[in-house]
């Protein structure tokens, strides 16, 4: 019983450390006009699913890690907001925020 509480307590920290690295993520990109396409605490299969604005917040199955998907963050995009498309400075921010 005290491994399940242990590894329980472990998950549930992990995740609080993952939440605030991600928020600086996502609260600079949103701060520098920059598209967050989706937030989320996890990997794998969507458990919980919310949109809000142009944003989707969600949880997904395995507590091993997160992200937070921005517009033209993997790929060219000519959209407003997008992260290929800000400045330098703005792109340095984001990334270093987490």
């Amino acid at each position: 019983m005290s491994f399940l509480i242990n590894a329980l307590a472990s998950v549930f920290v992990f995740s609080i450390v993952i939440f605030i690295h991600e928020f600086g993520h996502f609260i600079v990109a949103k701060k520098s006009g920059i598209k967050v396409n989706e937030f989320s605490i996890g990997m794998g299969p969507r458990l919980f699913s919310k949109k809000k604005g142009e944003t989707d917040y969600s949880i997904r199955a395995l507590p091993i890690g997160g992200f937070v998907a921005m517009e033209g963050e993997d790929e060219e995009s000519d959209a407003e907001g997008s992260f290929s498309k800000a400045p330098v400075a703005n792109r340095i921010a984001v990334v270093v925020a987490g």
